[in-house]
């Protein structure tokens, strides 16, 4: 054994140099502008995604008066959250706990079918990525030009480009801030207090913390945020089954890949229909070459598939050497291909003698989405769904609650009767003020009265309630010595709108002593 001046077991760090670094350099990606059908379907989602986020909080929405007219409003400051027509209150947050479980399935119904398209296409980090890379397009041109300014001397030109390109990214990161406090506020108010110096700490705080994520994930981090900190690449093998459509390329008719394929065909040689010309790889915004097979990295935005078809389309073969594929369907035709695994690939087995493919070939056949796995998924979701939709249709906007005095429990008066204290609280759900009838169900001979809107004893008073609030309301309910119930009895308090007829019910107990007096 060798030892080194520093104690250091020289064989072993030889050993150590020999296997290379613990972790892997980041290499640079300049992915190249694809083209084609994929592509203009991220254009078309990314332009849906980003309209929807920045401009949602400027929509406006009637509501009356008495409430905010943003559409879409998460009121922190009164516990409320508008969206439209719907307005839910805090009891109400498991609206909000069954949208979380609809999106759960949604993934996994997605997931399932067409393997990771929520990453490929509408997630926020995919969305974001795309536009910094299309701004940086725009700035330093294409795949090539970037790689030969990334290479070169740092001179005025590519000075004034860089500055002008992260000016342009962290510009856009601050929108991205400023569109998400919007959601809480009303927007044009709090725009201008933003822009004047006039709005809350937390707001220019929220602005900056959101635009550094923004910022650093969507221009630097880039494909390393879904490789390395998105749990769901390692989550969505769950999701998967040997039915679901992920993007594939089919070496069963690509290789043998040779980029003479003309000169080997006319030699009689067998030639597959990849060229080797790489364009799948130039494409791809997480640098991996999808030939190597299924990789923890593809977000499965297909854009290979565009790549590779105008290549297919120049050439003169047909489309889909990588395409969209399930695995019982790649393996079948690799079977097709291989003699069953006893041989190389051939793609000669594949195609008849005109060049068409043979019979026995399986081609993606749409109805495998509609399979057991797909169809639960869609159930649980629907089920939820309509769920929530019967509860939303069906809901009452006027609650009542009840809180029994503690201490006393209860007061005997002067004349014997017996006195019980409750807090009520009306809850009038809607943006406007109306009058609620609050009355007494059971105990026939009892009476009650309400601090500061009475002096009078009754059965029934109308209480007029604040718009979009709750009402605070003190009541005594009495009952005469001559009716007293033989310990505790119950009854209810009932709130009615006779204008909407809505009506809700408490049941309450009154207290006496044990014993008729």
């Amino acid at each position: 054994m060798n030892v080194d001046a520093s104690g250091q077991d020289s064989d072993s760090a030889d050993e150590g140099s020999a296997r290379g670094a613990l972790y892997e350099s980041r290499r640079k990606i300049f992915p190249k502008r694809a083209e084609g059908r994929f592509r203009r379907f991220k254009w078309l989602v990314m332009l849906i995604t980003l309209g929807i986020y920045y401009l949602t909080p400027w929509i406006r929405w009637d509501r009356g008066p008495y409430a905010p007219d943003q559409a879409v409003l998460v009121d922190l400051a009164n516990r409320r959250f508008y969206f439209f027509f719907i307005e839910i209150w805090p009891q109400e947050f498991f609206y909000v706990a069954g949208l979380l479980v609809m999106a759960g399935f949604g993934l996994f119904l997605v997931t399932s079918a067409v393997g990771r398209a929520w990453c490929g296409y509408t997630c926020p980090q995919t969305v974001w990525v795309d536009l910094f890379l299309l701004v940086e397009g725009w700035i330093e041109g294409d795949r090539n030009a970037r790689m030969k300014l990334d290479a070169g001397p740092w001179t005025f030109d590519k000075i004034r480009k860089r500055v002008f390109k992260h000016a342009i990214w962290m510009a856009i990161s601050v929108s991205t801030g400023g569109a998400w406090i919007f959601y809480f506020a009303d927007a044009p108010t709090l725009a201008y207090d933003v822009v004047v110096g006039n709005a809350a700490l937390v707001a220019y705080s929220t602005i900056a913390v959101l635009a550094s994520i923004t910022y650093v994930f969507g221009g630097l981090l880039r494909e390393q945020v879904c490789i390395y900190m998105c749990p769901w690449p390692r989550i969505q093998a769950a999701m998967l089954d040997d039915d679901s459509l992920v993007v594939t390329y089919n070496d069963w008719r690509g290789e043998p890949r040779n980029r003479h394929a003309k000169k080997l065909a006319a030699a009689g040689e067998p030639v597959g229909d990849c060229v080797d010309c790489n364009a799948c790889v130039a494409v791809c915004p997480m640098g991996i070459d999808i030939r190597d097979g299924q990789q923890l990295a593809c977000i499965t935005c297909a854009l290979c598939i565009d790549a590779c078809d105008s290549v297919m389309d120049k050439i003169g073969k047909p489309r889909g050497l990588i395409a969209y594929a399930t695995l019982n369907e790649y393996q079948s035709n690799m079977e097709l291909a291989t003699d069953n695994g006893t041989t190389r690939i051939n793609p000669k087995k594949v195609r008849d003698a005109d060049g068409s493919f043979v019979d026995q070939v399986r081609h993606f056949d749409w109805r495998i989405i509609f399979r057991a796995r797909t169809l639960l998924y869609m159930g649980v979701w629907s089920a939820v769904g309509v769920a929530m939709l019967i509860a939303l249709l069906n809901r009452d906007r006027l609650e009542v609650n009840v809180l029994h005095d503690r201490n006393p429990q209860y007061v005997l008066e002067s004349d014997g009767s017996i006195r019980n204290g409750y807090t009520i609280r009306l809850l009038n759900m809607i943006p406007e003020p109306r009058t609620i009838l609050l009355s007494l169900d059971g105990l026939p001979d009892a009476t009650m009265k309400i601090n500061g809107l009475s002096s009078d004893d009754g059965r029934l008073f109308a209480v007029s309630v604040d718009p979009d609030k709750a009402t605070t309301l003190k009541v005594f309910v009495t009952v005469p010595a001559r009716a007293l119930p033989d310990g505790n009895e119950s009854f209810s308090f009932i709130a009615e709108d006779r204008s909407s007829h809505e009506h809700d019910r408490y049941n309450a107990t009154f207290n006496s002593p044990e014993g008729k007096k």
